[in-house]
């Protein structure tokens, strides 16, 4: 009996088949925040205010080579925070929108601005409120840690957490399915 998915030989994720195969197509990267580049976990300090924010460093460098490859992040959150913006200002991402309670409207207004269609984006999220924009993207992604009705629909389930490589990891897969992996590992050996 044949597998369908023989040609998937180099996908890192054997319990995910279609992940290498969708990565090819991704043309920009959704991301919550809370849980996805943080380990959601947030810190409030004594005048009630967010007061700290982790982000892996990793993550950062991964954006980055996405964007050399022409391919966005854009970053939909429930919470307002000056963290998230510094950070969104320090990768270059252009496409930050917080305190979104409809992240599904503000994904469609970033893709008809881009030109682009839900199937051309990978969404990773990790709770019901991101489960509306996830319906309909060409990848979808939960990272370990995610809620059970996350991982239910994703196509990709990360190894790592949010907040401790598993976007990295994500970015990582875009760029080895869109045969950019090596060019640029390459390039930094130099």
């Amino acid at each position: 009996m044949s597998n369908i998915f023989a040609h998937h030989q180099t996908n890192p994720y054997p319990d995910h088949p279609q992940a290498l195969e969708r990565a090819a197509n991704v043309k920009l990267l959704v991301l919550d925040v809370d849980g996805v580049l943080t380990n959601g976990q947030v810190w409030i300090g004594a005048d009630g205010k967010e007061s700290l924010k982790a982000f892996d460093i990793q993550d950062g460098l991964g954006i980055k080579l996405l964007e050399q490859c022409n391919i966005p992040t854009a970053i939909i959150t429930g919470r307002n925070s000056k963290m998230v913006l510094a950070r969104c200002e320090e990768l270059g991402i252009q496409h930050a929108h917080m305190g979104v309670e409809n992240k599904s409207l503000v994904l469609a207004e970033i893709l008809k601005s881009l030109g682009m269609q839900e199937k051309d984006c990978a969404v990773m999220g990790d709770d019901w409120p991101d489960l509306a924009m996830m319906k309909n993207a060409g990848l979808r992604i939960a990272p370990a840690q995610a809620h059970l009705e996350v991982k239910k629909v994703s196509h990709l389930i990360t190894a790592r957490e949010g907040g401790s490589g598993a976007v990295r990891e994500v970015c990582d897969l875009i760029l080895k399915a869109q045969n950019r992996y090596d060019e640029l590992l390459n390039k930094a050996k130099q």
